[in-house]
């Protein structure tokens, strides 16, 4: 197999020169951050002040970690490092409170974001004459825009078609002659069970790759979807504190995903201890960024849980690679493509008065995409003869879980006493999604 590299003297790199890299930007990583509120306070307390105080990499292990609750409470720019006015774009994920995790980014952010995104869409084989399908949300989301532009800097043309509507997905492969598209795994297989509905023959679409993230899937979904639509499937790591995608992705060789070490250290620690493990042993991901100026973030604990694989790649990169993410170490759940956490729901029903005190949270399949189901229970003032009432609450229920977790639930209202409740700590979610061993 030919290989092909956007920036073959960085992706080949050797170790050791890869490394004094990475401590060249580290301290320029250092620099910035002491400008942010942030982090001046935080690096201040463990002795750095100033770049010349990091001489190797396992300096870095000095700096405490950095957590979600920590951007959380730095809301709105406790992490901005550069002034508002070079400030040209945010993007922000949902919290467990309300408040959001906001990134920004520079003019100089988004080009080298751009770049790591086409270094992964190369690396798969892809170039200039593909067409590209985004069938991903834009928006504050980071996937839609992330990879759109890296899809536009390696020259395909781009077609920003956005999630749903698979009729319409159809009509544009075809018209355009798509080549790769890029969507959540579920959205994969649910685009090959409406072919046969929608009258579309594999033979009248040119497709021959497609990107697979923001939600985990096994090895068999991938072959599932590989042979169904007859295309190589690779997946992609990302997250909205790291820039989005564009952290990791597999290469031709499928064999893990190459973390780009020019852009990013990673770690793995162990969830319990937070002390570093052997290559090869999997544990928590954490992500020091080095790769944007204005929101800078130093070991940041990812909750991902995944390793290094052990050995070379047979495609010549250096970078080292990750294993598939195996799952996270906290209670997020992952619903579509879409970050959730039970406390959201949970903050949105309990704000409602007809809602009584009890409720329960299930995720099944309905075909090949999760469906979620919110089940609460409601004042017995609400149960009348007349279901005018009932049907109103549930419909504004729905509407208003819609609006915060941007998922279209279906909303079950039942009477007071009647859903079961645990002794002691309370069962709130059932996931009854199969899961791919």
């Amino acid at each position: 197999m030919a290989f092909q590299y956007w920036n073959e003297a960085i992706e080949t790199m050797p170790r050791s020169e890869l490394e004094s890299l990475q401590i060249t930007k580290l301290k320029e990583v250092i620099r910035r951050s002491i400008r942010s509120p942030f982090y001046k306070k935080r690096l201040a307390k463990t002795g750095i002040n100033t770049p010349d105080d990091i001489k190797t990499l396992n300096d870095l292990k000095r700096i405490p970690f950095t957590t979600k609750q920590d951007l959380r409470d730095g809301f709105p720019y406790g992490f901005l490092s550069i002034s508002r006015e070079e400030v040209v774009r945010l993007h922000a994920s949902s919290g467990t409170t309300g408040t959001p995790t906001t990134i920004y980014f520079s003019r100089d952010d988004l080009k080298q974001w751009a770049s790591f995104m086409a270094r992964c869409i190369y690396s798969t084989g892809c170039t200039k004459a593909d067409v590209f399908q985004n069938m991903i949300n834009y928006g504050l989301f980071t996937g839609g825009l992330g990879f759109h532009a890296g899809a536009e800097e390696v020259g395909m043309l781009v077609i920003p078609s956005g999630s749903g509507n698979t009729a319409r997905q159809f009509r544009l492969m075809q018209d355009f002659g798509t080549t790769v598209v890029h969507a959540t795994p579920s959205f994969l297989l649910h685009v090959e069970s409406k072919m046969k509905e929608e009258g579309v023959s594999r033979k009248s679409l040119c497709l021959k790759r497609a990107f697979a993230g923001a939600e985990p899937y096994s090895e068999d979904t991938r072959r599932r979807i590989e042979e169904l639509l007859g295309i190589d499937v690779y997946n992609s790591y990302g997250l909205s504190e790291m820039n989005g995608p564009g952290v990791a992705f597999e290469c031709q060789c499928k064999n893990g995903l190459h973390i780009w070490e020019d852009g990013y250290i990673a770690e793995i620690v162990d969830p319990e201890t937070l002390e570093n493990v052997p290559e090869g042993t999997r544990g928590e991901l954490v992500i020091t960024i080095l790769c944007r100026e204005a929101t800078p973030i130093l070991r940041y604990r990812t909750r991902d849980l995944t390793g290094f694989i052990p050995g070379p790649c047979p495609c010549g990169r250096t970078h080292r690679r990750l294993y598939r993410i195996a799952g996270r170490s906290d209670d997020m759940l992952i619903i579509n493509g879409v970050n959730v956490f039970p406390s959201q729901i949970e903050e949105v029903i309990m704000a409602i008065q007809e809602v009584g005190n009890n409720y329960l949270i299930e995720i099944d399949k309905e075909g090949v995409l999760d469906r979620l189901t919110v089940k609460t229970e409601v004042t017995p003032a609400m149960f009348m003869d007349d279901t005018r009432p009932l049907n109103a609450l549930k419909e504004k229920i729905r509407r208003t879980l819609q609006t915060s977790i941007t998922l279209n639930p279906r909303v079950e209202l039942h009477e007071s006493g009647s859903l079961p409740v645990s002794e002691g700590k309370a069962v709130r979610v059932k996931d009854l999604r199969p899961r791919d061993l």
